[in-house]
């Protein structure tokens, strides 16, 4: 699995390549939580286990064991938003509240199949907000999906604070109160990090939304 150290050393090598122009679709970073992602993968089966995020997944495609030069190729090529691998059971979507349906019906075919393995899907706070995401995982939750979903909370909607958007401080879906690190309950985990360092999208330089 990659070190703290690596998952920092390749988003920092990517942005520096985005804001030298020689990546020219949008790029979106993670910083902060590596603590937290190198925790939950501790659980995850990368050989055999689906792993399904949004538009900001490099980590994930890291701590998966996709090689390193395989994401950059794929970030080159503009399809960072749009990792998607299957060969290494790994699926993205660019879409706010685009991945948990998808990652739904994974888990509904592993159930079909008898199979053992499980499917990972990683949302935002915006997105878990949203009715494709409620839909997913009470589906998930009703029929009993192998299927666990991670809400990542960096309180932004783009650039707007989501509790300003929702109006409410709390998520909805959580069982009892967040005090910090990972939260985790029946089908779902949560936690919140501050990415202070990348905004939106870009490295600062060239995009900064």
């Amino acid at each position: 699995m990659k070190t703290k150290k690596e998952l920092i050393e390749f988003e920092t090598k990517i942005g520096d390549t985005f804001n030298a122009g020689e990546i020219l679709a949008p790029i979106h970073l993670y910083h902060g939580n590596e603590d937290e992602m190198i925790e939950i993968f501790k659980d995850i089966d990368i050989k055999n286990d689906w792993v399904c995020c949004t538009w900001r997944n490099h980590y994930q495609g890291l701590l998966k064991g996709i090689p390193p030069n395989i994401i950059e190729a794929n970030i080159r090529d503009g399809k960072s938003m749009v990792a998607n691998l299957p060969e290494y059971k790994f699926i993205c979507s660019s879409i706010v509240g685009g991945i948990p349906s998808i990652a739904a019906g994974i888990a509904l075919a592993i159930k079909l199949q008898n199979k053992n393995n499980r499917v990972w899907c990683w949302v935002g706070d915006m997105s878990a907000e949203t009715g494709h995401f409620h839909e997913a995982y009470k589906y998930s939750l009703n029929h009993n999906l192998p299927i666990t979903f991670i809400v990542e909370d960096n309180k932004k909607s783009v650039c707007t604070p989501t509790p300003d958007i929702w109006g409410r401080d709390t998520p909805y879906f959580l069982d009892s109160k967040y005090t910090g690190g990972v939260l985790k309950q029946k089908n779902l985990i949560y936690y919140q990090y501050d990415n202070t360092k990348y905004p939106h999208a870009g490295a600062g330089m060239r995009v900064q939304f």
